[in-house]
């Protein structure tokens, strides 16, 4: 029935969740006792990428108006505001211009399951670099750093011949 009516777009979204989102406001609207038609970048005038909700031009206002006062929950709308997302660093390389350090760090706390991240300038080479974790992480992944320290070169080869057999 909207497509020999003329509609007007109500919603139109080109993030990552567009279809999804665009999906909950045409059942909100049709849940809602109003008539609305979805469309995707096929649809001449739609930006590619994009999903638009339609519906006719006399159910505009009260589409907007419910749309408005009934917001689609997103990945942002309830962020964890937690301290122990922070990111700590737990680790400063030499300052030599040589990632390496820091590269086998993050290895190292990624393999133990430690999301880890290299903080570095890299118009500045000789600067240290900084690995970070979250601070939830904090106290196993210096744990773990100070092991591999402690074992050294020594228990890297060991562990490398350990992985080969």
């Amino acid at each position: 029935m909207l497509g020999v009516m003329e509609t007007v777009t109500v919603f139109r979204s080109g993030d990552p969740s567009a279809e999804d989102d665009a999906k909950a406001v045409l059942n909100l609207l049709v849940s809602n006792g109003i008539s609305a038609m979805l469309v995707d970048d096929q649809a001449h005038g739609v930006p590619q990428g994009a999903w638009e909700v339609k519906v006719a031009l006399a159910e505009r206002v009260p589409a907007e108006h419910l749309i408005a006062t009934t917001p689609i929950e997103d990945e942002f709308s309830n962020p964890d505001s937690s301290s122990s997302l922070d990111q700590v660093t737990v680790f400063r390389s030499a300052g030599t211009g040589i990632e390496t350090e820091a590269m086998l760090v993050k290895a190292l706390l990624d393999s133990n399951g430690i999301d880890a991240m290299i903080v570095a300038d890299t118009r500045f080479p000789n600067f240290p670099e900084q690995v970070r974790v979250p601070r939830a992480e904090v106290t196993e992944a210096k744990r773990l750093i100070a092991n591999a320290l402690a074992a050294g070169s020594a228990g890297a080869e060991e562990a490398e011949a350990e992985s080969e057999s």
